[in-house]
């Protein structure tokens, strides 16, 4: 039986629900967001990071977002380029789409 997908995942498929083929997948103890095969998102503690490049970045810096860090047997390690989306537009469905479109052209 397949595990049960996390409410907080849950939502972030219904606030992304205008994104082409979108899904969900368990991966690492947390889950990738995908859209079509283009993997754009990091879901993991109740928030999502999106893949960012030069240009998208500074908009998740100038909010105060910060990159992916997660903890390995050798110590933290940073993924420079999935920053934390901020709450503010992971509540506004409308923006959220707009930076994951963002994402995906990046991831793409």
């Amino acid at each position: 039986m397949p595990k049960r997908e996390p409410s907080f995942v849950t939502f972030l498929r219904d606030q992304l629900s205008e994104l082409p083929s979108l899904r969900a997948r368990g991966m690492f103890g947390g889950y990738g967001l995908y859209s079509g095969e283009i993997f754009f998102a990091i879901v993991a503690d109740e928030t999502v990071y999106f893949k960012t490049d030069d240009q998208s970045r500074p908009a998740y810096v100038e909010q105060g977002s910060g990159p992916f860090v997660y903890e390995t047997k050798g110590g933290a390690k940073t993924l420079k380029n999935y920053y934390a989306v901020p709450l503010s537009v992971v509540e506004d469905s409308e923006l959220l789409t707009e930076w994951a479109r963002r994402a995906i052209r990046v991831g793409g």
